[in-house]
């Protein structure tokens, strides 16, 4: 029979199922139903969509990032018009450049700059953070030694010297064309961002791994003689990816901030690259005659960033086991 009698009583047998989701699986089932999250998700795949279709949207209002439009300049310098059909957000002083095509190119070297700088800090502090971690011994101790010297070392100071250094060896000068500059600046800035954001996750990853290599699957797989690189790779990083995802999302709207600071001050991108932070350098002394030549890219950050900042809240509490119900 298929029950069982227990004091007379017909009791049916309960089969119970296996929670088969992975941690990972859970998480991204919480960041979902998080509608937060999911706002702030949006608001980035807005801004991306601007950067990809940038071109199409330019287009669709007739104008471009780099035509100088003198005959929308007065004698003073400052524009005769405001927004338009022609141009959505006017023209710049001085040079009479739209400034929505300058908005909606201007975001795709932030976010492009952002992208790879956190894809290349990622990539090199989890593979540093692994070997120290399970090394362990002099090449531990080595690792550690340059992941310290990283993070006591000014970053500003390297950031304006970055630049300055890669030009000079380059053999390029301040008269060299300014197309081949901003491409120069463009990359010093990932090369800066990637050389100083790499040592804080290698350190956290490096902390994760020494108590992962003590576990009894990581031991089962070195005493069944499994390479070295296959433990790391199929063991350890698997287990590594909440602090890995984490980091990811924390990094995003700071290296976006990193980008336009920079610029600001600067020693990051140049003209003629259409970046939101040489808009608001360029936008600083005429914000009293063109407010919104400054407000535009200014919120444009700001509620970049603040989206960000705030799903990469909602991925630290999904990824984090205290937090799961």
């Amino acid at each position: 029979m298929d029950s069982a009698a227990i004091d007379g009583q017909r009791v049916r047998p309960v089969t119970v199922k296996a929670n088969s989701k992975s941690p990972t699986r859970i998480a991204l089932t919480r960041i979902r139903q998080d509608r937060v999250a999911m706002v702030c998700f949006g608001v980035f795949a807005f801004f991306l969509l601007v950067a990809v279709f940038a071109p199409a949207l330019v287009a669709l209002e007739g104008q471009d990032p780099f035509t100088q439009n003198q005959d929308l300049i007065d004698r003073n310098g400052q524009p005769i018009i405001g927004m338009t059909g022609d141009h959505w957000f006017g023209v710049e002083p001085r040079l009479g450049r739209d400034l929505f095509a300058r908005w909606a190119y201007g975001a795709r070297p932030s976010l492009m700059i952002a992208i790879i700088a956190t894809l290349t800090t990622t990539i090199v502090g989890v593979t540093v953070g692994m070997i120290a971690g399970f090394a362990r011994g002099w090449v531990d101790s080595a690792i550690s030694w340059v992941i310290d010297l990283v993070l006591s070392l000014p970053y500003l100071l390297f950031a304006m010297a970055i630049p300055a250094v890669i030009m000079a060896a380059m053999g390029l000068s301040d008269d060299a064309p300014p197309e081949v500059v901003a491409d120069v600046r463009f990359w010093s800035l990932i090369a800066a961002l990637t050389v100083f954001g790499w040592a804080g996750l290698a350190r956290l990853i490096r902390g994760e791994v020494l108590s992962l290599r003590e576990r009894e699957f990581v031991a089962a797989a070195r005493v069944l003689g499994v390479p070295t690189h296959r433990v790391l790779r199929k063991e350890l990083l698997p287990n590594l990816v909440a602090p890995i995802v984490i980091s990811m999302s924390m990094s995003l709207p700071g290296y976006i901030v990193a980008e336009a600071g920079l610029t600001f001050l600067g020693v990051g991108l140049v003209e003629p690259a259409p970046s939101w932070g040489v808009t608001i350098a360029s936008a600083v002394t005429s914000y009293k005659a063109l407010p919104h030549y400054l407000w535009i890219p200014v919120l444009s950050v700001t509620v970049l960033v603040l989206a960000l900042s705030l799903l990469g809240d909602a991925v630290r509490d999904a990824f984090d086991p205290k937090t799961r119900r």
